[in-house]
């Protein structure tokens, strides 16, 4: 960039800060001459610093982008976007099936029969004595053993109010006197199994069980109350999807401590407790129970249907020894806190976490620099790079001015200089298309937000073309709901909102808001006021900051803007739900599981629904979509969903950008081949979206090689 160029956008004194940084930093050469070290270690830059690291508490990018090279999860994706093994060497997926006998209902051909003549009867279908369809026949075939669970007498204690007035809970005792179970064991899960026995058993075999006839309740509790105990205790059918994991062995956390199946066990259980306030519960509320089979070995039992349920384990492992009760109460003790109250989330590891990935945290100075050194011991081979530097700079210019003078090793191009850059020989330029979007959400709890047709309209006196053209520099696209756009369960059919003021006007004008004397649209006496936010240090979302509050201005709305630190917005604003409106956008993962994001039970403090949408038809489908196992079905609950969001516009759906990023091609791919020799190779990117797949093997050489001048 040149002052020139420098002097027209921005103004003197930050012309002049940016100056003596640039002179006053030495370049990538004198670095490298003077500090042959610097070829060790990869500085990267942030514009906002980490909140929390701890991979189970964590809900910011920055958080993430340390938690990530810190700690472990039992899997992840390949290049390919394939499962691919870590912590975990192998597994096995298989399910558990179980229905009672339903002693009343009549089976075709045979009348009512108990336990024993049910199981010959579908042994009988399995060898093939019986007829049935090509679909009967494959979940027959997918049934590897068929046993009887006795009836049994148990206690079940809950506690309840008498009526909704009342303070105290009473406690109710349910004596469940349950008829004998059959229990299936599947080769691999299969939703349909209950389906295709009902042609054998009768198609009302499974819906007529009433499990109410075997419960006796101490307390009067209502038709509709014993009808769901009766769903809960005795479900009339039951799906235990298992995950069977084989863990690596001689794994060790960063102090040397050997990773094993009890630290697995411990995660899940930590996420799930809710002192912790984990955002990560609704992913793992699905999981019925983990067991530590043995050192090296994770049995995870599903309560039900759950298709996202291998991927969950990506998740980074907690060691237990150093957070387990016991080092909690001492912790507690320690600093003069309620051992009671003290939790995971209080405690002093989130500053100095311990995990079993690639890089060993050394130290983190608030709103500086978090630093950490290659972990000598990790499983996979030592990373080429000795040293991880994560810098905050939160101004993106300054990136740019100190990646031009190498203090910083990698730069996320701006769109307006996409086209200068990529064709510059001194860096290798990378790019691909977001698996992410930009979005301005609503505060649903507060008025107006609270009305539909005001949040269309407030969409409507939009430009999102103009944000595309003149923002992003036509690196971009106009997006319409929350799945990743280059994918099938994104709904194409559902049309952008048009950029139409005028249009924009009526809805609101039906919502009751008219223009004052003054031209501030009003209602009931109240003016139409509120304020948008977002985080500094974000040049695009400072841009839409200003195009959207001009365009709301312009059809008489009072808006004001604020530009938060980040570590402020995330902690003080979002997780609080102590907004209006705000910028912010959302990363996404391949599967089109949205539970966090959009289910209305996600909606409380430090939970990721945090505009406050709830609407039963999309928790249903959110529900359907997670337990659905059948690809063309999961995909039409996706454009059904999709549609529901579209018309209820919780946010307005901005873009999905092109990511573009460069590097000095002095950085490669170091890997050592079969007989010893060293191997250079360029870096690419990978289905992934990402081009920093082989992070751990890059390194940074005194010269650019041969291979990489060419382009």
């Amino acid at each position: 960039m040149t002052i020139r160029k420098i002097l027209i956008f921005t103004p003197i004194l930050v012309i002049f800060f940016l100056l003596q940084s640039y002179f006053w930093v030495p370049t990538y050469e004198e670095q490298s001459r003077g500090n042959p070290e610097r070829l060790n270690e990869y500085i990267a830059a942030s514009i906002g610093d980490a909140s929390i690291l701890n991979p189970i508490l964590s809900a910011d990018s920055a958080s993430s982008d340390i938690n990530s090279k810190v700690f472990e999860g039992l899997i992840d994706r390949d290049e390919e976007l394939r499962f691919r093994g870590r912590l975990a060497r192998s597994w096995d997926i298989h399910e558990e099936a179980f229905f009672y006998v339903n002693e009343k209902a009549n089976i075709p051909g045979v009348g009512k029969v108990g336990a024993k003549k049910v199981v010959e009867l579908l042994k009988r279908a399995k060898a093939g004595d019986l007829p049935a369809s090509d679909e009967v026949r494959a979940s027959l075939d997918n049934i590897r053993e068929i046993s009887i669970i006795p009836a049994r007498e148990f206690l079940v204690t809950r506690h309840e109010k008498k009526t909704e007035t009342d303070q105290e809970d009473i406690e109710v005792r349910i004596r469940v006197m349950a008829p004998n179970r059959i229990k299936l064991v599947l080769s691999s899960v299969d939703q349909d199994v209950f389906q295709s026995l009902s042609s054998i058993l009768g198609k009302d075999y499974f819906s007529s069980f009433n499990g109410g006839d075997y419960l006796h309740v101490d307390q009067e509790l209502g038709e509709k109350k014993s009808a769901a105990y009766a769903r809960e205790i005795l479900p009339s059918t039951e799906h235990n999807p298992i995950v069977v994991f084989k863990l690596r062995p001689d794994v060790k956390f960063h102090d040397g401590h050997i990773f094993d199946a009890n630290d697995v066990k411990f995660t899940f259980e930590a996420i799930m407790n809710p002192k912790n306030l984990s955002p990560r519960v609704a992913d793992y509320e699905p999981v019925k129970e983990v067991q530590a089979v043995d050192p090296l070995t994770v049995r995870i039992v599903y309560k039900r249907l759950y298709s996202p349920a291998l991927g969950t384990w990506s998740m980074g492992i907690l060691p237990e020894h150093l957070l387990n009760d016991e080092t909690l109460r001492d912790e507690a003790n320690r600093v003069g806190k309620d051992p009671e109250k003290f939790s995971i989330r209080q405690s002093s590891f989130n500053r100095h976490p311990i995990g079993c990935g690639p890089f060993v945290f050394r130290q983190w100075k608030s709103d500086q620099y978090i630093t950490l050194n290659g972990f000598d011991d990790y499983w996979e081979g030592l990373p080429n790079y000795k040293k991880f530097i994560y810098r905050i700079v939160p101004d993106l210019l300054t990136q740019e001015m100190e990646f031009y003078a190498g203090t910083i090793d990698s730069y996320n191009v701006q769109p307006h200089q996409v086209q200068r850059l990529k064709n510059d020989p001194g860096y290798q330029c990378f790019s691909g298309p977001s698996f992410g979007y930009t979005y301005i959400g609503y505060n649903m709890r507060r008025e107006p937000f609270n009305d539909p047709i005001v949040r269309r309209a407030l969409g409507m006196a939009i430009d999102v073309n103009k944000i595309i053209d003149y923002v992003l520099h036509g690196q971009g696209e106009s997006i319409t709901g929350p799945f990743v756009k280059v994918t099938d369960y994104y709904n194409h059919r559902i049309k952008p909102l048009p950029y139409d003021p005028q249009g924009a006007l009526k809805l609101l004008e039906e919502a009751g808001w008219r223009r004052n004397k003054e031209g501030w649209l009003e209602k009931n006496g109240k003016r139409f006021q509120f304020t948008l936010i977002t985080n500094s240090g974000n040049d695009l979302r400072k841009a839409i900051l200003a195009i959207a509050q001009d365009a709301w201005r312009q059809i008489g709305i009072d808006v004001r803007t604020d530009l938060l630190e980040w570590a402020v917005f995330i902690q003080e604003r979002v997780d609080k739900a102590d907004f209006d409106a705000l910028i912010l956008g959302w990363f996404m993962g391949i599967e089109p599981d949205l539970y966090q994001i959009w289910h209305s039970s996600q909606t409380n403090p430090y939970q990721l629904n945090f505009v406050g949408f709830k609407n039963p038809q999309a928790d249903d489908l959110i529900i359907k979509i997670r337990q659905e196992y059948d690809h063309d079905r999961q995909v039409a609950y996706c454009h059904q969903l999709h549609k529901i969001i579209a018309e209820e516009q919780p946010y307005t759906f901005l873009y999905v950008t092109k990511w573009t990023a460069i590097l000095d091609k002095r950085i490669v791919i170091k890997e050592t081949d079969e007989k010893g020799n060293v191997v250079y190779k360029k870096i690419t990117p990978t289905k992934t979206g990402s081009y920093t797949f082989y992070f751990n093997k890059w390194i940074k050489l005194p010269e650019v090689p041969s291979f990489a001048l060419d382009g």
